[in-house]
């Protein structure tokens, strides 16, 4: 599988007069995938039944968010670490600075080394593929083909790391 893309023009907002560049940007497909489809991915892989999984999972969530919520950061080995962060409004001294000045809570998450995206990887399981819409779509419509498609991923941009 390859992660698409497609190119888009921005002007950097810090100029007035900026020009525009290109940018490639990675584009999400289809729905996302919920606890029950991580549930059945999981129990292919385990001996557990789909049942046990989803309600490990669902206990994963709901202690994730007490722990959170107490104050706590969640660190999930070889996965990364959860942890709140909030947008507030800035005041002149220090008595006005109380909790009616948080406008927001974030959760940030900060991927361990083990899961975040290596683009120079050479082993084939981490290895990422990105395949470019635009010329995807260039070829369908210069080659006539209707979409079946080989499957064969012609239209990736090529490995910087080659």
């Amino acid at each position: 599988m390859a992660i698409p893309f497609k190119r888009m023009g921005r002007k950097d907002p810090r100029e007035v007069d900026g020009v525009v560049k290109y940018h490639p940007q990675l584009v999400t497909q289809g729905q996302s995938v919920d606890l029950d489809k991580l549930a059945y991915t999981m129990k292919e892989k385990s001996s557990l039944s789909l049942g046990d999984i989803q309600s490990v999972l669902t206990n994963l969530v709901e202690a994730m968010r007490a722990a959170l919520f107490d104050g706590k950061s969640v660190n999930i080995r070889d996965f990364g670490v959860f942890s709140l962060s909030a947008t507030t409004l800035g005041v002149d001294t220090k008595e006005e600075c109380t909790m009616k000045n948080i406008r927001s809570v974030n959760i940030n998450f900060r991927p361990s080394s083990s899961v975040r995206p290596n683009l120079t990887s050479t082993r084939a399981g981490e290895k990422i593929e990105f395949l470019d819409l635009d010329a995807l779509k260039k070829k369908k419509t210069e080659g006539g083909d209707s979409g079946g498609g080989s499957g064969d991923g012609g239209g990736e941009a090529p490995d910087p790391a080659a």
